[in-house]
């Protein structure tokens, strides 16, 4: 971005053109003049810009999925943003992090290849300190992890892993699978320390504790999808109609889903007195006799109209016909 100028310096500008100091021509020459833009083969971009829109969009995606998912397991207010979404070698990211932090290995199942989720101990510390009864604040910026936070930390990660099937569902069906948690970044190597890896980076804040979450996907994890890495196909994907599994199950649901179903046989008006002398083999007259059709409830909407039976030694009604032909709408 331009930086802006303050009057100040548009004056000083202003005067330098007046008085000579700066020549004119010179700037212009100097702008119509063959621009070179420096490419470093050490560190060749995977992905297109695109490509990379893409990804923080899948993420932006994971990113609601965590909050909700802190939120719930944590019971504190918290708010996930997408800070970048970069490519830069294994070497430097693995350099950029702390050391001690807490690194999640896994996989991505179809996809080959191993990435890291790590988080970075002010968060990770927090989460632990909420798990544990504490108002989550934390004041640790990084040591080992005792046994016991690190299997919390290990079912925490676990969590957040689960939910990148659902960020990557309308992309990809992937499984991610968590390998082993380590502390010390220089003992994790995944890939080679020149290969190109995506950093989304993800800030977290839990209550009054701010941190990052960084997630490193190596770019060679990627290659068997990249052309499915766009926004037209992203978008394409998402407004897909259900698959036939969703409608299977949504059927399968339905149809096991309980509903109240009633017969009126016929109805009568009786006084409190009448009612308090009921007693057994009385019998009460109803409002129509036994050649009348009853009515037949789903619910509390009258669908059916039936012949009362019994079949064996049970109560039944036949239906004879439908409360209202050739329509669906109840008035």
């Amino acid at each position: 971005m331009s930086e802006v100028l303050s009057q100040s310096e548009i004056d000083a500008l202003l005067f330098a053109l007046q008085s000579g100091e700066v020549d004119v021509e010179a700037i212009r020459s100097e702008d119509n003049s063959k621009r070179i833009r420096v490419y470093d083969f050490r560190r060749p971009n995977k992905f297109s810009k695109d490509q990379l829109n893409t990804i923080e969009v899948i993420y932006e995606n994971f990113g609601r999925l965590l909050a909700t998912m802190l939120s719930g397991s944590l019971r504190s207010r918290v708010i996930v943003k997408i800070a970048s979404v970069d490519q830069v070698t294994y070497e430097e990211f693995i350099r950029s992090i702390p050391n001690p932090t807490i690194l999640s290995i896994f996989s991505l199942a179809p996809l080959e290849g191993k990435g890291i989720l790590e988080i970075n101990p002010v968060i990770g510390f927090s989460i632990i300190d909420r798990l544990f009864g504490g108002p989550g604040l934390s004041t640790i910026k990084g040591r080992p992890l005792t046994e016991i936070e690190k299997n919390v930390m290990e079912r925490m990660s676990e969590k957040i892993l689960f939910l990148f099937r659902e960020a990557w569902h309308s992309l990809i069906d992937v499984e991610a699978f968590q390998e082993n948690i380590e502390i010390n970044p220089q003992f994790t190597q995944v890939v080679s320390p020149l290969e190109m890896v995506v950093i989304v980076t993800l800030n977290i804040q839990i209550g009054d504790t701010e941190g990052l979450i960084n997630i490193c996907i190596p770019c060679l994890m990627l290659e068997s999808i990249s052309g499915k890495l766009n926004t037209k196909f992203w978008f394409t994907g998402t407004n897909r109609p259900a698959s036939e599994d969703k409608s299977s199950n949504v059927q399968k649901v339905i149809k096991d889903t309980r509903i109240p179903f009633a017969v009126i046989m016929g109805t009568n008006t009786i006084t409190v007195k009448d009612l308090l002398e009921l007693q057994a083999g009385d019998v009460i007259n109803l409002d129509r006799g036994k050649e009348h059709d009853v009515d037949i409830y789903v619910g509390s909407q009258l669908k059916f109209y039936g012949k009362p039976g019994v079949v064996g030694n049970r109560l039944a009604v036949q239906v004879s016909k439908l409360y209202k032909e050739g329509s669906e709408d109840d008035e």
